[in-house]
This record gives C-alpha cells, structure tokens and sequence, in this order.
C-alpha cells in the first residue's frame, strides 16, 4: 500500500459531500454539526428502474430520479455514447450560430408538435419559462405599447425557481421568503375538483373553473394581459388532472382576448403521461410550449422553449431596429450534448414504445392505487394521468381534512425502507402537502408497479393502522 486514498473509498466521499455539497431541498441540521445523526445518501448507480446507495442497498425509483426525470431508465449505453462522440466532435458553441444536433434534434420534436415551429435551447425548465415571459414582455413592448405585459398564472402550479418563476408559482411555501417578486404576474384559481370551489361536478366543474380565469382577465382589463401559463397536469401542487371542458374554454378564452397560451411541460413532456406532451390529450393550440425534465432523460442538461412562427414572426423585423429581435442568450444552450441525447432519447421511445407502454402500465397503476383506496380510508382521491398518479392523503374522508404532513413523509419514509423511492408534495401549499406523487420510468413493468404499491400499501398500514 502506498498510503493513497482508493477510489472507491466511500466513506471518503460521504465525507466530502457531508463537508461540502449543499443539497436540494433538504434541512441539513441532522447530517452536520458536533454529533451527526446519519449519513447523507449518496446515489451511487442505476440500472433500469433502480439504484444503489453508498451502503450497497437497491431502491426501486418510482420518482425516476427523484423529481420526474429519468423518462427512460438508467444505464442506457447508447445515449451516453452520442454524448461522447459529439463532445470530442464539438462540446460547445453558443447559440449564434447551430450545430448539427441541434439542428436535427429541432426538427424531430417539431415534427411532434403540430401548430409550433421553433426551438429556442436552454439548460433548465426554470429558464426555458423565463424565455418565455421575457418574449411576451418583448412582445408587449413592442406590439402594444409595454400595457399587453401581464403573465397570469394558476394556483398549485409550479414553473421554476428564479424570482421571476417563482413570481408566476402558485405555491406558497415554496415561494415564502424569496420576495418582493417580479410585478406583472396575476394568480387564477386552481382546478382541483376534489378541492372544489364551486358546487358543480364534471365537465360543468371544469368549465366554471376556466371561466374563473376570464372573470381575472375582465378584472385586469384584456388589454393588460399577454399571456396565460399553465402546466396541462399540475405536478407538485398535487398531481391534478384538470377536469372535461376546461382545457377547451381556456383556449376559447385566450383567443378571446388575444392572450398568448403558455403550456409548461417541464414535468409532463416527452411521454410523462402517455402523449408526446400532457397538452395533446386536449386539442389544444399553445403558442409557447417548455419543457426540460425528460427531453434527455437526465443524461444531459437541456431544455426548450418551443413557440408557434406566429411568436417567432414577431420578432423576424427587417426594418433594421437593433432593438427589434429577441435579446437573448442561455450560455449552455449552446451545449451539444443535450440534443445529442435528445436524440437518443426520442427513439429509444419510439423503438420501445413508451408511450404504449405508459398508457397501458399508467391504467394498471391507477386502477391497483384505486384498489389500494378502497383498502385505506385515508387516501381520499386517486388521480393521474399515464405514469403520473398522486394519491391524496385524508384524516377523514368526509370533511376531506388534509392528513397530517408528518405521517404523509412517514409513509415516504417507509417506503424508502422498504427499497422503493416515492414523493409526496413538499413545501407546496399551506396545510395541504398530503398527496403521495409516482412517476416511476416509462419502461415499468407489471411487477414494477406491483412492488410500488406493495411497499405503499405495508406503508399506509404502518404509519395510519
């Protein structure tokens, strides 16, 4: 021995991520200090649908990757070789001027986009919906006199974590102290029927809360208002699934009054929930569409603001005005590894059929949490859409009380024990981070989701009785 530390001295490297990393999401206090309490976890590899911790330990992920990433499971060789092999071709050039992947990847997703026409590459869904609000703020400017500049937003969903993001989020405890925000960004209420604010059911549930939204607009005045943005299933503020007719009477509304349509499809993008994107099960026409999470899958950072040429045409002016196209630039949307695995990671889908599968193993998860329901008193609703279901946690099904936050992250907690990585809403809004979040890989399997289900099953048991 030459007194070296090995590379694979684990316990040097939980060291230096307890000294040194600053994790997401995560109170530090009990991993620090004179006396730890444990061990941060360290995610060592992945295969599939699982991983392995520092401790050697396998976890079924039915988060892929913890926050709805991993589209198509880990160790996928193919994408990290196109990866390789374009970064020794080229890493980098900024987005002045193209590159080959970029270019090719641009027309793959268009294709899968009907209505929309150009890509605009970031490196985060955060930043892709800045681009988006900072092109209809341009938009106003330059159309409207800067009086067309408000952005409205719904309560429960989320868009990012910049000020400006966080300023159209719709989720208060995540927003709690990071004001003042930006000005210009106006709250609509949510769709939730299970939460309902209106005493109607269905489609007439739906509708009334589209129409929510037009009574915000005439309270602003139409002509103050440039866009509406809106996630197609809201993700962290509890898994919601908006109901019949209100995706229709939201384009009704935005053509109204000349309002563009903002979908954010960070989370539900790239086969999340059964279509290409959580919009297409509705017919609608968005004139701005984002997305992130899983257009790589994880394995390169990249992420899109896709516009309709109607957008693009807004800012194509030959008049010579050095004020008049979009001033903007993501430094590493200038990166070629992500439409180089983008790329990948399109026809792996397709090769597959993912999206087939999602549908098919989507139904089955939703009918074994249904099963689960009838089981547990404390799960009041069962919702989704594809691999994306939530399950909401009640202390009494009739008055609908939220469950207590701390025995929702017991069950969290439990599962993990038990092997299997789930979510649940955290840090979303005031008294109601209740709902258990799945969004296991596009590739699950029947014994998958059995699994996920079991543990969650063992685990409502123990914590609820």
């Amino acid at each position: 021995m030459d007194g070296k530390i090995l590379d694979n001295d684990i316990s040097r490297v939980v060291e230096a991520d307890r000294a040194h990393v600053w994790h997401h999401l995560i109170q530090h206090a009990a991993w620090t200090g004179e006396a730890p309490k444990g061990d941060p976890r360290i995610i060592v590899e992945g295969r599939g649908m699982r991983v392995w911790d520092q401790k050697g330990k396998e976890h079924l992920d039915a988060v892929s990757g913890g926050v709805w990433t991993v589209n198509v499971g880990y160790g996928r060789e193919r994408i990290a070789n196109a990866v390789r092999d374009q970064l020794i071709k080229l890493p980098y050039f900024a987005g002045s001027a193209g590159s080959i992947p970029g270019a090719q990847f641009s027309e793959r997703l268009i294709a899968k986009m009907p209505g929309l026409t150009r890509v605009y590459y970031t490196n985060s869904g955060s930043e892709a919906n800045e681009k988006a609000f900072k092109m209809v703020r341009q938009i106003a400017h330059k159309r409207h006199g800067g009086k067309k500049h408000k952005i409205l937003y719904r309560e429960r969903d989320y868009h990012g974590t910049t000020i400006a993001c966080l300023s159209a989020g719709g989720q208060d405890e995540r927003n709690a102290e990071y004001g003042p925000y930006t000005p210009g960004f106006v709250r609509v209420p949510h769709c939730l029927e299970y939460r309902a604010q209106w005493d109607l059911e269905g489609e007439d549930y739906g509708i009334a809360a589209a129409n929510a939204i037009e009574e915000v607009i005439l309270a602003e005045g139409p002509d103050t208002v440039g866009a509406l943005c809106l996630e197609p299933v809201t993700a962290g503020g509890g898994v919601i699934v908006p109901p019949k007719g209100y995706w229709p009477r939201v384009q009704e509304i935005c053509r109204k009054y000349d309002i563009l349509l903002h979908i954010d499809e960070v989370v539900c993008g790239v086969g999340r929930t059964g279509t290409w994107f959580g919009y297409q099960h509705y017919g609608i026409e968005p004139d701005f569409v984002t997305m992130a999470k899983g257009v790589a899958s994880g394995y390169a950072a990249i992420a899109c603001c896709v516009t309709s040429e109607r957008v693009f045409e807004m800012f194509r002016d030959e008049s010579g005005d050095p004020m008049s196209y979009f001033r903007d630039i993501s430094t590493f949307g200038g990166c070629t590894a992500g439409p180089a695995a983008a790329l990948e990671n399109l026809s792996i889908i397709e090769e597959e059929d993912l999206l087939g599968n999602t549908v098919a193993m989507g139904e089955y998860m939703l009918d074994q949490l249904r099963a689960l329901q009838d089981k547990h008193a404390v799960i009041g609703e069962v919702r989704g859409k594809g691999l994306f279901l939530g399950a909401e946690l009640v202390s009494d099904r009739t008055s609908k009380e939220p469950a207590n936050e701390k025995q929702v992250q017991a069950v969290v907690a439990d599962c993990m024990a038990q092997g299997v990585i789930i979510g649940a809403t955290n840090r979303s809004i005031p008294g109601f981070n209740n709902t258990l979040c799945y969004s296991p890989a596009l590739i699950a399997t029947k014994d998958d989701i059995n699994q996920i289900v079991s543990a969650t099953d063992a685990a409502l048991t123990r914590v609820f009785g």
